[in-house]
């Protein structure tokens, strides 16, 4: 009996551990922190503003044209993530700032780093439709080849 229930105990306690590695293991593969979003946000800069972060477009600021609506949703998921970091709307003047955002976004939105959902959700929103944001990822993957 002694021994059934070392087993057991041992089997449940390997049994709990297995979810905690592969939630390890693909961590590492599937953050947006470890894929360089670099040459995407370079070209939607592009696309944008051509590289100038005093545009203006309507209600769309910055050198990645980011809309209050934006700067709320990033707010709000640093709020859900226990974070004392908010981003201001004078933030979207900031490149190195916009482009925070933007990971933040692509953290939250699109955890297996697909770039085409990247670009189109940046110019469609994060339930963009596909033919409305078809001539946005012609011009940033233009620039990306």
């Amino acid at each position: 009996m002694k021994n059934l229930v070392k087993n057991v105990c041992l089997s449940l306690t390997i049994l709990s551990l297995i979810p905690m590695a592969a939630s390890a293991a693909t961590k590492g593969n599937n953050s947006s922190a470890s894929f360089d979003w670099t040459p995407v946000m370079e070209a939607i800069i592009q696309v944008e503003s051509e590289g100038n972060a005093r545009a203006v477009s309507g209600n769309s600021v910055g050198a990645m044209q980011i809309t209050p609506i934006l700067v709320e949703e990033c707010n709000e998921i640093l709020k859900n993530r226990k974070s004392d970091k908010r981003f201001t709307m004078n933030d979207r003047y900031n490149v190195e700032k916009s482009k925070e955002m933007f990971l933040l976004i692509q953290s939250h939105y699109n955890k297996t780093n697909n770039v085409e959902k990247a670009i189109r959700s940046w110019n469609g929103g994060p339930r963009y439709g596909i033919k409305a944001t078809n001539n946005y990822l012609a011009k940033v993957m233009r620039l990306l080849k």
